[in-house]
């Protein structure tokens, strides 16, 4: 298992509120799976500025007719 790190944060009770009504979980699992999501969005923005950069070795239909 990864090492944790306990953190003190400052919330907006409206906030937590919300975010924990549509994580339908508790304080900490709410706040993972919000660090979770812009961890990915991140990610998910390098993805996107790599688009049209990559270019691959097999054509489309080479690829369908290895099936």
């Amino acid at each position: 298992m990864e090492p944790t790190r306990k953190i003190t944060i400052e919330v907006s009770p409206d906030l937590l509120a919300r975010a924990q009504i549509a994580s339908g979980a508790g304080i900490s699992q709410t706040i993972r799976t919000g660090l979770q999501l812009i961890a990915a969005s991140h990610a998910y923005e390098q993805l996107r500025q790599m688009r049209a950069k990559v270019r691959f070795s097999k054509t489309a239909e080479e690829l369908r007719a290895d099936r």
